[in-house]
């Protein structure tokens, strides 16, 4: 099942691939996997804010917020679609060009949303048409995560994977504060009538900006050397989604539960975190904002720290201390959520310093098992397996649970996807985390 070209017997001796340098590598990982995330996290605090009441009205505020969030969860059902398609010509034409399709992907369903008429205007089609726009963004999503981590990895110096690795992975909490903090912006500026009659658009519109200098980025670097080598080497498989599912299911299923604790952790610091904040203890919606941009900082500011931390103690070891620890911080749930910003800001510290040691090093993690020919599909799609199992419901879940239970359910939701995360990585062995 290995590709060859047609004129095999005549072509040139493998040439030595243009060498990217680390400055222009890792701004392109780091620049493309903020746009994406931008564009993620700018429907998830517009789930929250605006909308239940845009999209689902004519329902109790709780039956309209489950509802927001069940069209947010969509894009984790398409993100393994995604993974599939962009993963096949990651890793039959190159990482390059299919992060740049990616990226379009991503970026015109973000604009889309953007210039969607409401329920108010159109009826039941207006969420209709916003179920499918996320459904493309998740979609983008899906083979842009996985491309970026290998484009700063494939390019690494030998014992550099961890450090590189990290880069792409700062796109999340970077996308995450620009988010938050351009709605915090907005309603400096503006009233929340005027944020709900048509502020929220400006977000998702100002993708187009963002496109536009990704693209510029993404086109000025050249293929992975590891790929380069694959071509020459004539490695590459004619269907790589088969060769994961016959020859790498087993790390595929592992890693998608290594990755579970770092998906539940975030969501629930994020996208519930918000509206619980908002719903239930009922903070402005600036404050409850700045609260979740100060996390971004927090989140943010670990990612390096695991990065550095891994180089000198081992990835697999600071992942198994930080889960153990994420299990530790389930049982503070109950005690922090509460009526009282105080405790809120410390368990969003806590919480986002955590989500920062385990999402910077879970990148790379998850590509380390599987060869170069289908590295793309492999780790695009055990993180979007991941993302389905542990992010799709999270918030919808972690509400229910809130509601229905009490808020120490949400810790005990926390708890069994630490544990659950730390068996896996025991049994993926060395070498595979």
């Amino acid at each position: 099942m290995s590709y060859s070209s047609a004129d095999a017997e005549t072509a040139a001796p493998p040439r030595a691939p243009a060498l990217n340098s680390p400055a222009k590598v890792l701004t392109a990982s780091l620049v493309g996997t903020t746009i994406e995330f931008f564009d993620f996290y700018v429907y998830a605090t517009a789930a929250v804010l605006v909308f239940p009441q845009l999209f689902f009205p004519g329902a109790d505020a709780m039956t309209a917020l489950l509802a927001s969030f069940a069209t947010f969860s969509i894009a984790f059902f398409a993100r393994p679609l995604g993974a599939v398609v962009f993963g096949h010509f990651g890793d039959r034409i190159g990482r390059k060009a299919t992060l740049v399709a990616a990226l379009l992907t991503m970026g015109i369903s973000t604009v889309i949303i953007g210039l969607l008429p409401t329920y108010e205007q159109i009826g039941i089609v207006a969420p209709l048409l916003l179920a499918l726009c996320r459904f493309g963004q998740g979609f983008g999503l899906g083979g842009e995560w996985g491309g970026a981590v290998l484009m700063a990895t494939e390019n690494a110096p030998e014992g550099k994977k961890n450090w590189y690795g990290m880069f792409p992975q700062l796109g999340a909490p970077l996308g995450l504060f620009l988010s938050s903090g351009m709605f915090w912006v907005l309603l400096q500026f503006m009233p929340e009538e005027a944020l709900e009659s048509w502020g929220w658009r400006i977000p998702f519109l100002s993708s187009l900006l963002l496109i536009i200098v990704g693209l510029w980025v993404r086109l000025s670097i050249t293929e992975t050397p590891d790929f380069q080598k694959a071509i020459d080497n004539e490695e590459r498989v004619a269907v790589p989604v088969v060769e994961i599912f016959s020859k790498h299911k087993v790390s595929l299923f592992l890693g998608t539960f290594v990755a579970l604790a770092t998906f539940v952790l975030f969501y629930i610091s994020t996208a519930y975190l918000l509206s619980y904040n908002v719903k239930v203890v009922k903070i402005p919606f600036t404050d409850a904002l700045a609260i979740q941009i100060w996390g971004a900082v927090i989140f943010g500011l670990f990612i390096p720290v695991a990065g550095k931390t891994a180089e000198r103690f081992g990835r697999r070891e600071v992942l198994v201390a930080t889960t153990l620890a994420i299990a530790a911080f389930s049982f503070l749930v109950p005690v922090l959520m509460v009526e009282n910003e105080v405790r809120i800001m410390i368990f969003i510290t806590l919480g986002m310093a955590l989500m920062g040691m385990t999402y910077g090093l879970i990148g790379t993690a998850l590509a380390a098992p599987f060869p170069t020919r289908v590295r793309y599909t492999g780790s695009s799609l055990t993180f979007n397996f991941a993302g389905i199992v542990g992010a799709s419901l999270a918030p919808y879940i972690a509400t229910y649970l809130q509601s229905t239970y009490g808020i120490a359910y949400v810790g005990y939701y926390v708890l069994i996807a630490a544990l659950i995360t730390l068996a896996c990585i025991f049994a993926s062995g060395r070498g595979k985390v």
